[in-house]
C-alpha cells in the first residue's frame, strides 16, 4: 500500500492516507489505515495538521469513496513536507 493525500475543492482542506503498521506485535502487518488531516493556508507553504486517527482498511476506504464524490481529488503537491 502506497500513501496518498486528498485536497477538497477549495483547496482549504488536506487528508492524508497511509499504511499503519502495529509495531507493539512481533510480526509488524499492515491491516489498518492512519488518516491525518489538515488545513493548507497558503499553498506555497507548509499545511498544518490538526491530527489523525487510525481506522481498518475498510472504514478507510469508505471515507475516501464519500470524499471523492464531495470532490476532493489526489494530489502529490504536499508529499515533500511529510
Amino acid at each position: 500500500m502506497e500513501k496518498f493525500t486528498l485536497i477538497n475543492m477549495a483547496r482549504s482542506r488536506i487528508k492524508v492516507f497511509e499504511p499503519f503498521e502495529d509495531v507493539s506485535k512481533a510480526s509488524p502487518s499492515i491491516d489498518a489505515m492512519m488518516i491525518s488531516y489538515g488545513c493548507v493556508y497558503k499553498k506555497s507553504s507548509n499545511p498544518v495538521m490538526n491530527g489523525s486517527r487510525v481506522e481498518t482498511i475498510e472504514e478507510a476506504r469508505k471515507e475516501y469513496k464519500k470524499l471523492m464524490v464531495q470532490g476532493w481529488k489526489k494530489t502529490s503537491i504536499f508529499n515533500s513536507y511529510y
